[in-house]
């Protein structure tokens, strides 16, 4: 019994685990469109992130983790631009850099 309840008990707190969401903030470049938004990865591998531009766009995508470090996805925003991305991870913040609508973008994510 006693083995029963420690084993619930991890997994409840394993359970509450699952995600870790994280800031989001970047740039086009050679454009003074910036944006801010959240990410959220899962331990299965996978995520999305999605991230509002000053220009009023509202971007939204997909990720999975294709080594231990690195992930890509794509995003899709209501301006009808989309585009592939990739980024570095170390599990708290990391780097990335995509292409928007044939714009190349830049990002930073995690707590500095």
């Amino acid at each position: 019994m006693k083995i029963a309840v420690i084993a619930l008990t991890t997994a409840s707190l394993l359970l509450a685990g699952c995600s870790m969401t994280l800031p989001v903030r970047g740039q086009v470049q050679k454009s003074d469109e910036t944006f801010t938004g959240i990410a959220t990865g899962y331990l299965d591998g996978g995520g999305n992130l999605a991230i509002v531009s000053n220009k009023g766009a509202t971007c939204k995508g997909n990720f999975v983790y294709v080594s231990r470090r690195d992930g890509e996805g794509v995003f899709t925003c209501d301006d009808c631009r989309t585009g592939p991305f990739h980024f570095v991870s170390t599990g708290t913040r990391g780097t990335g850099y995509g292409d928007l609508g044939g714009q190349r973008f830049t990002f930073t994510f995690g707590k500095e």
